[in-house]
């Protein structure tokens, strides 16, 4: 049935950010994801890199989300190409992401994080924001920053994040704070395994939602665990199921509409025409293979679309529950009734954004393992919408 990888650490580098990420105890499912005893403490030396998108609402209203969410993944991809290392706790936020790591990987990160600031600008036509901020001045200013491994597939461990780090390390970007400078013009990072190919996610019938939630003034973790599982319960996604991804996986088509953007954020030093010919043949190749099923030098199309759909990350945990899901009517009212009275009895915050398709982004290391990993956002704002939307 093709290559398998088993649930394990996904190298054997040596270094302390990897030796720490390997060292996390995993939550065999979702729900036990809000456990808060189970989380680690990121240690006091550690920085937290985070990046976002300037004014993205306004760039994904003008149809420009595959752009925006290709440049919240840059980093993590960037990332871990530049240290020879996917060891390292992360999260997507789909205009953005964070990344946590030891602090004799600062000088490469901020190398990494400027050239994908001068990437985008260049190539994506966005300005992408990014701050290196010290663990040491999070925990100063009140807030902390644990993490936990949770299990996602047989191939694949995401990372949970709590303690409010996080999102305070966002807001000391937006202030101006830690901030990383772009590069040279020119100057390009590593993003080999980037890519956009798999069609909008557009279930018949239902609608893709786009959910954050966060534990009201003054509730204990244990009373956010509470609710959250709440939440899970009513959607009946307690265990692995809930994701909007067919079971199959994704869909396929050619040619295929994300090609442009792929071709200039990875091309490096190729011309941009070199880079849209090589990658026009190779979706050409992938959907015939798709197509017709035919398995070509033990790459087994099949399951490769099926693991795909395991390996999305349509949940996660940062410094609250946020989850891109698929709902029919019924069940969006019941979850919008749900959010609402636990709002009102100071239990939750909560943002949504509904929108009638969900997108990929993907980095692939490599076609021929199970341990590719895919970031699923709504196509009609997603998680930056939903956090426009927050109601207190």
């Amino acid at each position: 049935k093709g290559p398998k990888t088993p649930i394990v650490w996904r190298t054997a580098l040596t270094n302390e950010t990897a030796s720490f990420t390997q060292s996390l105890t995993t939550a065999p499912r979702f729900a036990d994801a809000f456990d808060d005893a189970s989380y680690v403490p990121v240690p006091d030396s550690w920085v937290v890199a985070v990046t976002d998108v300037v004014r993205s609402r306004a760039h994904i209203d003008a149809g420009r989300y595959k752009a925006v969410n290709m440049a919240g993944v840059a980093m993590i991809s960037a990332a871990m190409n530049e240290l020879g290392s996917h060891d390292m706790p992360y999260v997507f936020g789909g205009d953005g992401a964070a990344m946590v790591f030891a602090p004799q990987q600062a000088a490469a990160m901020a190398s990494v994080l400027a050239r994908v600031i001068t990437m985008v600008g260049e190539e994506l036509e966005l300005e992408l924001r990014a701050a290196l901020v010290p663990v040491s001045r999070i925990r100063k200013d009140g807030f902390d920053v644990k993490v936990e491994a949770v299990h996602v597939s047989a191939a694949m461990i995401n990372f949970a994040f709590i303690g409010g780090g996080v999102s305070h390390a966002e807001k000391l970007m937006k202030q101006g704070e830690y901030r990383v400078e772009k590069a040279q013009p020119g100057a390009r990072p590593d993003l080999t395994g980037l890519s956009c190919r798999w069609t909008p996610i557009k279930p018949e019938g239902r609608k893709i939602v786009s959910i954050i939630a966060e534990a009201g003034a003054g509730v204990s973790p244990a009373g956010f665990a509470k609710q959250a599982r709440l939440l899970l319960a009513l959607l009946g996604m307690e265990g692995d199921g809930g994701s909007p991804i067919p079971r199959k996986g994704p869909g396929v088509g050619w040619p295929v509409k994300g090609m442009e953007l792929e071709a200039r954020a990875t091309r490096a030093g190729k011309s941009l025409g070199a880079m849209r010919l090589q990658l026009l043949l190779q979706s050409l190749f992938a959907w015939v293979l798709f197509k017709t099923g035919i398995s070509v030098g033990g790459f087994n199309p099949a399951r490769y679309q099926e693991v795909t759909g395991l390996n999305t990350d349509f949940r996660k945990v940062q410094d609250g529950l946020r989850m891109t899901v698929s709902l029919s009517p019924p069940e969006l009212s019941r979850l919008e009734a749900f959010l609402e009275a636990a709002r009102q009895a100071r239990h939750l915050r909560y943002g949504l954004a509904v929108q009638d398709s969900a997108i990929l982004t993907c980095y692939v290391p490599s076609v021929m393992d199970d341990n590719h990993f895919h970031f699923l956002d709504g196509a009609g704002g997603g998680y930056a919408a939903a956090a426009t939307a927050m109601r207190d």
